[in-house]
């Protein structure tokens, strides 16, 4: 039984029915958004979206009794099994809440799909790095909302009353949004050098610290294609050497028939 429900996970078609079943069901949680559409099929999108949630589940639990050790290895498999428990749970009264998370089925295409596990696992590569450059910025905002607000908070309470208004009108400015005519030229107006501040944040912090996520996430993406490429490197020597020994043996055994002729 086990052999047989392995051979039907092993398809090499049925991943790609799962991401269809996967795209089928985000089209319809996002159907069942209009108001319109459930006036009129909104009985058979609730029973497709059941029918879907019930195959779902039977992909899971033929996974858990095919490898139960390994599917509780695989962090993917964790994610899947997550998102549909969740998708189970009765979504009435207090836990109505949890009828909006049915989406979270979508995010099993990162699962599905191999280049999105890729991508997800330079990302989360690219943390430990991130780590760093949060602390940085951290330290960077702690400094200027400190003499941005003990320069500008008598005259501009509304932005820079508080260390928290500081940091928050400082984190605009970062974001380069209405940064000079929203913000610095009418302090400039009435600190005429107000500049000398505000320059050099934009500059650390939007042009220099900002570029160093980018730079931390491209290398850990690079790292992490590398990593693939070895490992598909290693299997392809793996299937060649096998490949190598059964022509060994073949050609032992075709000596062998030529010998006792």
């Amino acid at each position: 039984m086990k052999a047989k429900v392995r051979r039907i996970l092993e398809w090499p078609h049925f991943e790609a029915v799962v991401l269809g079943l996967i795209l089928l069901n985000s089209v319809i949680l996002a159907l069942e958004t209009s108001p319109a559409v459930m006036a009129s099929v909104g009985t058979m999108l609730y029973a497709l979206d059941a029918l879907f949630l019930f195959l779902f589940t039977v992909e899971i639990s033929l996974r858990l009794f095919v490898d139960f050790k390994g599917f509780w290895r695989d962090p993917w498999r964790i994610f899947d099994f997550v998102v549909i428990t969740l998708a189970l749970m009765p979504a009435t009264g207090p836990l109505a809440v949890l009828r909006s998370l049915r989406i979270l089925r979508v995010m099993r295409l990162i699962s599905a799909v191999p280049a999105m596990r890729r991508v997800v696992s330079g990302l989360l590569g690219a943390v430990p790095g991130m780590l760093s450059i949060i602390a940085l910025i951290g330290i960077l905002f702690f400094v200027f909302s400190v003499i941005s607000t003990t320069l500008f908070s008598e005259a501009f309470p509304e932005w820079f009353g508080s260390l928290g208004e500081s940091a928050y009108t400082l984190f605009q400015i970062m974001t380069l949004e209405s940064w000079s005519m929203g913000i610095v030229r009418p302090v400039m107006e009435v600190f005429p050098y107000a500049w000398i501040l505000f320059v050099p944040f934009i500059v650390l912090t939007a042009f220099t610290v900002l570029n160093l996520f980018i730079g931390v996430i491209v290398d850990a993406m690079q790292t992490e294609h590398e990593f693939a490429a070895s490992e598909e490197r290693g299997q392809m020597i793996i299937n060649n050497e096998h490949i190598l020994t059964e022509l060994k043996a073949l050609r032992e055994q075709v000596a062998d028939l030529q010998s006792k002729r």
